[in-house]
């Protein structure tokens, strides 16, 4: 969803292919109950509060930027979500997944569990939505799974397979399961695969992105 100009309200909403599933059974089960506002095309730093023009022209490059259309890839969109943070907040929050990176040698298993740091006026602690990890390519894992959260939304991502297809695969957890794949045939002349894991809270907003390494051991 995106605004189309910033003058008037005008929206610009596409439905996912979960979404056109609902909606088309007539049922009344297509309900939007929540909803997310982002900033991705937002470059805050075109502030300017020296304009010769005085104080009514400081966001006038912000407010002239073009805006995205609407499309249902979230490793694209959404990646820079509002949020609402206790009044009086002085740290945004940030993640802590206990690595910097992961390597993995084939069908090595990994548990990576996300705590939030300078959130609720806490140094430490676990979001009570969990977590949204993002794998951007799933094939190198033989299994990728979230537990701890136990919605239906969860539980659909959560056993959403992709067929060996490149793309990427988005589940909720508390936790997240990661097991290395064990197919010789991806790494072709190569000994590893590369991608990342994007894992954002869905309480505070808070994002981090971190390399995925999978080493072949196999011949």
């Amino acid at each position: 969803m995106g605004y189309l100009d910033n003058s008037i309200v005008t929206v610009d909403a596409i439905l996912t292919k979960k979404g056109r599933e609902l909606l088309a059974r007539g049922d009344g089960s297509f309900k939007i109950t929540q909803f997310a506002l982002s900033d991705d095309e937002i470059d805050y730093t075109l502030y300017n509060p020296t304009h010769n023009l005085g104080s009514q022209f400081y966001g006038q490059a912000i407010e002239n930027l073009p805006m995205l259309e609407a499309f249902p890839d979230e490793t694209q969109v959404m990646k820079y979500k509002l949020t609402t943070l206790p009044r009086g907040t002085a740290k945004l929050p940030i993640l802590d997944l206990g690595y910097t990176s992961i390597r993995l040698k084939q069908g090595a298993s990994l548990a990576v569990t996300p705590q939030t740091l300078n959130y609720l006026g806490s140094s430490q602690t676990f979001e009570a939505g969990g977590y949204v990890a993002t794998l951007a390519d799933a094939r190198v894992l033989q299994t990728y799974n979230g537990v701890g959260i136990n919605t239906p939304e969860a539980e659909r991502l959560n056993s959403t397979t992709t067929l060996g297809t490149n793309v990427s695969k988005t589940v909720i957890g508390t936790s997240i399961n990661l097991t290395a794949t064990t197919v010789n045939t991806l790494f072709g002349t190569q000994t590893t695969l590369q991608t990342t894991l994007t894992v954002i809270g869905r309480d505070s907003g808070a994002r981090i992105t971190i390399p995925v390494t999978i080493v072949k051991v196999n011949n």
